[in-house]
């Protein structure tokens, strides 16, 4: 199966919400040729009329590494059509196994960070039972289905060990710290210029930066509101249709 084929299927099993068999239990693919996978993927996306915003990493803390099996920083796309507004509402019949998650988010200046935020990740892996290897989890925008920024704030002097919770209905399902994003999430930063420099993207002023989630991801499910609590910075909410 070629690059492009690869891309098409993992696109239409997002399009049609429909989990299909790892790429790598039938074909050859190494993390390069999964790099480029997930560039065709996300080109089907631009094509249809959606625009690249920002960037966004994952597998930056050892709770999802350990939670996924893969055990090394990866990269993905951010598109307009994935954001979805702050305390805004998600239909979930057009996912497969979503899973959220809080995150740090970074707002890109023309010199470093211009803005700090907290923010919420929804993850869904296309692949059947949320199962993937390293090149397969690349090849599909890193699990990547939709996001959530809260209000932009000034960057703190710290940012190394902040207090981070997830919430879902008022209730505490996760607590963490953002020394679990590679001990600073500014570190995710630097990491994320050099894996994207490696392909061939440039970090641009204007773009979101997502900088990897500060806990284990839990299912969304209908009806649920969630909150992403971040310690000095805010919070990022949204809730899921019934």
């Amino acid at each position: 199966m070629s690059i492009t084929e690869m891309a098409a299927l993992l696109d239409g099993a997002a399009v049609d919400a429909t989990a299909i068999p790892q790429l790598t239990l039938g074909h050859e693919l190494d993390v390069d040729g999964a790099y480029a996978v997930q560039e065709a993927l996300i080109a089907r996306r631009l094509d249809r009329g959606e625009r690249l915003v920002g960037i966004k990493m994952g597998l930056t803390s050892r709770a999802k590494m350990a939670q996924v099996g893969v055990h090394e920083v990866i990269w993905g796309r951010l598109t307009d059509a994935m954001r979805v507004p702050d305390g805004g509402q998600l239909a979930l019949d057009g996912f497969i196994h979503p899973r959220i998650e809080p995150e740090v988010a970074f707002l890109l200046g023309e010199h470093g960070i211009a803005a700090v935020a907290p923010a919420l990740e929804i993850i869904d892996s296309r692949y059947a039972d949320f199962r993937f290897t390293h090149p397969d989890v690349v090849a599909d925008n890193t699990s990547g289905a939709a996001f959530v920024i809260g209000a932009w704030q000034p960057v703190p002097a710290g940012l190394d060990n902040l207090g981070v919770l997830l919430e879902v209905n008022g209730h505490v399902v996760q607590a963490g710290s953002t020394a679990a994003i590679l001990g600073d999430p500014r570190r995710a930063l630097e990491e994320g210029r050099a894996l994207t420099a490696r392909y061939g993207v440039a970090l641009e002023p204007g773009w979101v930066f997502l900088a990897g989630a500060a806990t284990a991801a839990v299912p969304l499910t209908p009806g649920a509101h969630v909150r992403a609590v971040v310690e000095g910075i805010g919070t990022a909410s949204l809730k899921a249709a019934s």
